[in-house]
């Protein structure tokens, strides 16, 4: 039997509440796709729908769990924690869940049969491979505590959550879902957690539906909404566990105890398949520049991840341009430098990979984007009402003389797309600026200018490229369907040892995964203060690229030599069968990090 509920609000106009049967062969849940159809979300169950032998086979894949969780655990507490930074300032916005222990999970030689406990999922921000079997593992997690829990999804993120708008996850449900990409099992939204009416508007429903825990499974923007919602119900004694689990392909959320987050390691690889392709078509025909931008804005590991795995011409590191004060033209040339050299070979040919958010880590333009994130925020309806084409001097006008001397120089182009709509974080969308074809283009200009001066002979023929949405939902590796059902299945242990405010946290992860090391750190652990909209807010904060970091040095040590010869390394697909060497690697990021450990 499948549960469907439904709001009972006059806005979305439902009010039946009926029980559907499934077909013993085939998993038919018309009222479900209705309900789901009525808020613009797609069916999700569909059997009559053709699968690929690929998925049929995956389907059958049992991720391999911790040992320790393989049994009865017991939490056992560590040392009191601080935030990374701003204490005095974190600890005053969460007196109830700051300076909490990290726990680590062992096993329990004298087991208990735990209650049945209600739990609520919610899949919030972007979408990273194996969030699916994030539930999966939450769901047989709470059913091996007690058979009669029940999970519960919140449709399209904390949207759902706050509208009232969910699903109970069965078995049936479930196992459609297991070791599958996308987060089409309940979507996902971008709605952000952080006012009161929110909360208390949510905890209406887990009222309601008896859910005594909110597991919240996203990014660092995601966990500090959980941060914030867990010390809001344990402030009002709510009786409501909030757990968090860590997703970003991005890979900037991590830590020594969250060693990566789940998706970077699929995604990644997917990426680098197509550079690898892409660096073989540059081989064979040999007369294109390609250049690839690749998503992560907030730091560069996909980049740098990216280029271990296929040593491209040249691979841009924006912490690495930040810390050297580079200049926009001194980037230029340092890709033109290289453009010249390879030309000087006959090789007029060659890859370059750009992170998603160089733009922001280039220090003039930070600064500007700093102010004008400000200037925008504080005067959002006054340039709401200013015409597009007046709209690039109200700006300059209204900067600093630097900053403002700084955004005359941008194409205008890049100038429009730095003024555009801020994200729901009040940040500029850097995905929107086009900073393959910025870059391309001002090579060109200087390559011609090298022409001029007699000192490049070459032919120079761009080609565009940008890897983001390509990767997000693609099925998990093994290693990432491995990780994301442990880290659900180790949010239930959490859930059962009455904690809140909690990271799942899945440890030791360049070793088989059995030997992996299963707990939580306290959220608040991980986080500072930083401006968003103007004002100073508590924030996961971001793990950037380390410059004395083993994963950038081996880069480093390699990157001249890639520069001027051709040393392309072409991964191929990710591998799901066969031997391990081949299925089962995580990334070379986690390899290098954890080489002299």
């Amino acid at each position: 039997m499948t549960n469907i509920h439904f709001p009972t609000t006059n806005h979305h106009n439902i009010t039946d509440k009926k029980i559907y049967k499934e077909d013993s062969q085939s998993i038919k849940i018309d009222y479900l796709c209705a309900y789901k159809r009525k808020f613009n979300f797609k069916p999700f169950i569909n059997q009559t729908m053709k699968k690929s032998a690929l998925q049929v086979a995956r389907a059958a894949y049992e991720p391999k769990l911790p040992i320790v969780l393989t049994g009865a655990v017991k939490a056992v507490a560590g040392e009191a924690t601080q935030s990374v930074a701003d204490q005095d300032a974190i600890k005053a916005l969460f007196p109830n869940t700051y300076g909490l222990p990290e726990l680590v999970f062992e096993k329990n030689d004298t087991p208990t049969k735990g209650e049945p406990i209600n739990v609520g999922v919610i899949l919030s921000g972007g979408q990273a491979p194996g969030g699916h079997n994030v539930i999966s593992g939450l769901f047989d997690g709470i059913k091996k505590i007690n058979k009669a829990s029940r999970l519960y999804g919140f449709l399209m993120g904390p949207g759902g959550f706050v509208d009232h708008k969910y699903i109970e996850l069965t078995d049936d449900i479930i196992n459609e879902y297991r070791n599958t990409g996308g987060f089409d099992i309940i979507g996902s939204g971008r709605t952000k957690l952080e006012k009161q009416e929110q909360f208390d508007k949510g905890l209406e429903i887990l009222k309601e539906l008896g859910i005594k825990a909110l597991v919240i499974i996203g990014g660092d923007d995601s966990n500090t909404n959980a941060a914030v919602l867990a010390e809001y119900y344990k402030h009002i004694n709510a009786g409501v566990q909030v757990i968090g689990c860590p997703k970003t392909i991005d890979g900037d959320l991590k830590n020594e105890q969250i060693e990566t987050s789940f998706g970077f390691d699929t995604a990644t690889k997917v990426y680098s398949e197509v550079i690898g392709n892409i660096e073989r078509d540059c081989n064979s025909a040999r007369k294109y520049w390609h250049f690839i931008k690749l998503m992560g804005r907030s730091a560069s590991h996909i980049a740098l991840e990216c280029a271990l795995q296929t040593q491209p011409n040249i691979c841009i590191i924006s912490e690495e341009v930040e810390a050297k004060n580079m200049t926009l033209n001194e980037v230029v040339n340092s890709i033109a430098n290289v453009v010249v050299a390879r030309a000087e070979q006959g090789n007029n040919f060659g890859t370059v990979l750009i992170p998603e958010g160089l733009i922001e880590f280039i220090p003039a333009v930070k600064k500007l984007i700093a102010e004008l994130n400000d200037l925008l925020a504080a005067n959002a309806d006054e340039f709401a009402k200013v015409t597009a084409d007046q709209q690039r001097q109200y700006i300059i006008d209204h900067l600093s003389e630097e900053n403002a001397a700084v955004y005359e120089s941008l194409p205008t182009g890049v100038a429009r797309q730095l003024s555009l709509d801020r994200d729901p974080h009040g940040n500029v969308q850097v995905s929107l600026i086009e900073t393959e074809k910025l870059l391309s283009e001002m090579v060109g200009k200087r390559l011609a200018q090298l022409k001029a001066e007699g000192k490049y002979n070459g032919k120079f023929s761009p080609l565009h490229h940008f890897f983001g949405y390509e990767g997000r939902c693609a099925a998990p590796s093994n290693f990432d369907a491995d990780y994301c059902y442990a880290l659900g299945f180790n949010a239930s242990c959490l859930i059962n040892a009455g904690v809140t405010g909690y990271m799942s946290s899945v440890r030791n992860l360049t070793r088989p995964s059995v030997q992996w090391i299963a707990g939580g750190i306290p959220i608040t652990m991980m986080m500072n203060m930083e401006r968003r909209n103007g004002e100073m807010k508590p924030v996961i904060q971001k793990a950037l690229v380390r410059l004395n970091g083993a994963p950038f040095l081996k880069f480093a040590a390699q990157r001249e030599d890639w520069a001027v010869n051709t040393s392309f390394i072409y991964p191929g697909p990710i591998q799901y069968f066969g031997p391990s060497e081949v299925c089962d690697q995580p990334t070379m990021t986690l390899k290098y990090e954890h080489e002299n450990k």
